[in-house]
């Protein structure tokens, strides 16, 4: 399949003046170009600028496109569009996405399995430019049919369970499980994290830093789910671990598929999943706030990082204009809830 990239056609497109129709859309070319013939226009930029050959733009376009994903997801995504290809290739079928919509449908997996592969598909055409309604299309229609509701969701790990696997492990390792249980994380965050992520450490209290991670730039860089306050149990352990790692050293270099297969090898562990520790400790926090525990309801959801339209504190756009992330961070009130993890 020919690069979008390399096409005469496009290249030709690119060397044509940009057709407005629309009555806003001229009165805004208007605007925008008013200034093209100052001459001082140039000297006048906002920030500092410096000339790229067209070579060197596409590299740091390229870059700069690669930080959109996290790592796991870009993987995800090319995997998926690499099956695409070549079974396309097979059928001597052109890459599109209506193609896409007939390799969705040919793997006969469970419908929650297609609509993974479609919402991946789709994402995919999306950022190249090519527009995937056929494939949102089938999106839709999957969900209809129950697609969006798990059948088999992970089984929760029970904080026993869990310490005590961790306790056996590599300290990063172990690390990185008892972060993923008192912060109510997913493992493929926290085993992006570093010790630069850990702004506040000390035996009582540990600041978790989210914001630099790449799904914490994404969406929302300003939520205050990005800020967690560690306390109570396991606390101490959590910092004395932290403290042996290197400035840019991350917690465990373990992937979630590869924690998923560790654990399919141990008898006392192969019931669980990567996703068992975070259903573990939101299941937890339910029980303890059905047991009469004090701290607020929606600090579960902002704990789990999942939206809450009714949380009542700080604002996001507050969160932006605050410099000081440890002050921040407890006014966010996490260590109310992580104190009974």
């Amino acid at each position: 399949m020919p690069s979008r990239g390399s096409s005469p056609e496009v290249a030709e497109q690119l060397r044509q003046p940009v057709r407005v129709t629309s009555v806003v859309g001229r009165a805004i070319q208007q605007l925008v170009s008013a200034k093209i013939a100052d001459p001082t226009c140039s000297a006048r930029a906002k920030h500092r600028e410096r000339n790229m050959s067209v070579a060197e733009a596409r590299r740091e376009l390229g870059r700069i496109v690669g930080q959109a994903w996290a790592v796991s997801t870009v993987s995800d995504r090319q995997n998926m569009y690499r099956r695409l290809h070549t079974w396309a290739s097979e059928r001597n079928l052109q890459v599109n996405p209506d193609t896409a919509c007939l390799f969705v449908v040919a793997t006969s997996v469970e419908p929650q399995g297609m609509l993974a592969y479609a919402r991946s598909l789709s994402a995919a055409f999306g950022h190249m430019g090519i527009n995937a309604q056929s494939l949102k299309a089938l999106a839709t229609a999957l969900r209809g049919m129950g697609a969006a509701i798990p059948l088999n969701q992970s089984l929760a790990v029970p904080k026993d369970t869990l310490v005590e696997w961790a306790l056996r492990q590599d300290p990063r390792v172990c690390l990185a499980a008892l972060v993923a249980w008192k912060t109510a994380s997913r493992w493929g965050d926290v085993c992006n994290l570093a010790r630069r992520h850990f702004v506040l450490v000390t035996d009582k209290e540990v600041i978790v830093d989210w914001h630099n991670l790449p799904k914490g730039r994404s969406r929302n860089p300003y939520s205050k789910s990005k800020l967690v306050v560690i306390a109570g149990p396991l606390t101490a352990a959590i910092a004395a671990l932290i403290r042996s790692l290197g400035d840019f050293q991350q917690l465990s270099g373990i992937t979630a598929s590869q924690l998923d297969r560790m654990w399919a090898a141990d008898p006392s562990m192969s019931q669980f999943s990567a996703h068992s520790i975070k259903r573990g400790a939101v299941d937890h926090l339910m029980e303890a706030k059905a047991g009469g525990a004090p701290f607020p309801a929606h600090l579960i959801s902002r704990l789990a990082k999942h939206a809450n339209d009714v949380d009542p504190t700080v604002a996001d756009m507050t969160v932006r204009y605050v410099s000081n992330s440890v002050a921040l961070a407890r006014v966010l009130q996490t260590a109310e809830v992580t104190a009974f993890l």
